[in-house]
């Protein structure tokens, strides 16, 4: 079988590192850049207009680009109308509005204030035979449309989220459920926890030695869990350690050291309303020339016990996302590959190898909210995924055929008086 073809659904003029979708405006905001080197590549956030046409076809507009000027969009939350950007060792918090423009309105908007005006870039995927995607039309320039909107970007606060006197680089960032907190990670091992949105600092304390690759925090804000690249992944009640995580314990056979933690998320449990599960992924800590395999593992979200692990393939993972229900879990590889698993079982339902050029950053499924159902249509999920090659692309799972319970029962009750009917003419005395 060949290689799944996934077509650009957006390409933009930098790498991309981050992306999200947000649940009220259904915007897609994505960002990324080429930092402070003098290299001519841009630095910016970029707002997207993602629409499902039909049943299969998506269409990516470009609706406004917020120049971020010497400083690139590492990682990314957003919390309501509020964006947290990792630049460098800051966090900078920016607050954006979305507003459609009626075409009276087209002469008043150019006041100056940080609002773009413009024609809207929209590029079509379609699905073709096969259930294979194809873009609508040729070249990576898409058709243009004539639409215009209002999106305002104001800068709203900056704090130092990272202090490694060599070389502060903010890695992670995180709103709490009821955004009345804001985490950061970074490479100096430090988590800190601000109140929001006044930013005071509420928690800064050493969780790891060495970088932190990823945290989050559970729903109620009861625990935090971080993973860092000294082999450990830390459930954190406020500042002290609750419990320290042993997916080995799952896999005896395998020796300490040999993988470390690369990524950990916390996922609701489909009409399971009280009940969270906690996902790690595993990479190994070396190359090897067999490559060995990654790990994802799952967890009670209560007890921290493990409850399942499964490989995920030889492919180094490079980015998690869990879907607002809980039902998918979403991986991407540093050799550009795209993958969809069932979280239940952890069986995998969707694989895309090399969809992308190199390292896949960041993954972002629609949201189950009234918006992302629209975009999804008929199917079961959508995960989008952007990586260094500076392309965006969507990953859409049709819904999966499923036959009524009723009709299942008739076709059992069939299958049960045909088998009664045969013996009774190869028995005749059978009854």
């Amino acid at each position: 079988m060949g290689k799944r073809r996934v077509p650009d659904l957006y390409r933009a003029p930098f790498p991309l590192y981050s992306i999200k979708v947000d649940p009220k405006t259904g915007l897609v905001i994505t960002a990324g850049g080429g930092g402070a080197s003098k290299t001519g590549i841009k630095n910016a956030v970029h707002f997207l207009d993602l629409r499902l046409v039909g049943e299969h076809q998506y269409c990516a507009s470009l609706l406004h680009s917020h120049d971020t000027e010497t400083r690139a969009t590492m990682n990314m939350a957003v919390g309501g109308s509020v964006i947290a950007a990792g630049q460098d060792g800051t966090c900078c918090l920016m607050s954006f509005k979305h507003r459609l423009q009626q075409e009276g309105d087209k002469a008043a908007s150019k006041d100056g204030s940080g609002v773009q005006q413009g024609h809207a870039r929209r590029r079509a995927v379609k699905r073709g035979k096969g259930g294979q995607d194809e873009a609508v039309g040729s070249g990576d320039m898409s058709e243009l449309k004539d639409e215009t909107a209002h999106i305002s970007v104001t800068a709203l606060a900056e704090v130092l989220s990272d202090l490694n006197p060599q070389d502060p680089l903010q890695k992670v960032v995180r709103f709490s459920p009821d955004l009345s907190l804001l985490l950061t990670g970074g490479t100096d091992g430090h988590i800190r926890v601000w109140e929001f949105p006044s930013m005071k600092k509420k928690f800064d304390f050493k969780a790891h030695e060495g970088e932190i690759e990823d945290l989050d925090i559970s729903p109620g804000n009861k625990h935090l869990v971080s993973a860092g690249r000294d082999f450990s992944c830390s459930v954190w009640s406020g500042s002290q350690l609750a419990v320290g995580l042993n997916w080995l314990e799952t896999m005896p056979q395998i020796a300490a050291k040999t993988y470390r933690y690369m990524a950990c998320r916390f996922g609701s449990v489909e009409d399971q309303k009280d009940t969270t599960r906690l996902y790690t992924v595993q990479i190994p800590h070396k190359r090897d020339r067999k490559p060995p395999p990654c790990y994802l593992t799952k967890w009670n979200g209560q007890s921290f016990l493990p409850m399942l692990t499964a490989s995920c393939g030889t492919e180094v993972i490079s980015s998690l996302a869990v879907s607002d229900s809980g039902t998918f879990l979403g991986l991407g590889t540093v050799t550009g590959s795209v993958a969809i698993y069932i979280a239940f079982s952890l069986q995998k339902l969707y694989y895309a190898q090399e969809s992308h050029g190199i390292v896949v950053t960041d993954l972002a499924f629609l949201p189950d909210s009234l918006k992302g159902k629209n975009l999804k249509g008929k199917n079961e999920t959508a995960m989008l995924s952007v990586a260094v090659d500076s392309r965006c692309q969507v990953h859409a799972v049709p819904n999966r055929r499923s036959f009524s319970i009723w009709l299942v029962l008739f076709l059992c009750g069939l299958v049960v008086m045909a088998v009664v009917l045969l013996l009774q003419y190869l028995f005749p005395e059978f009854i």
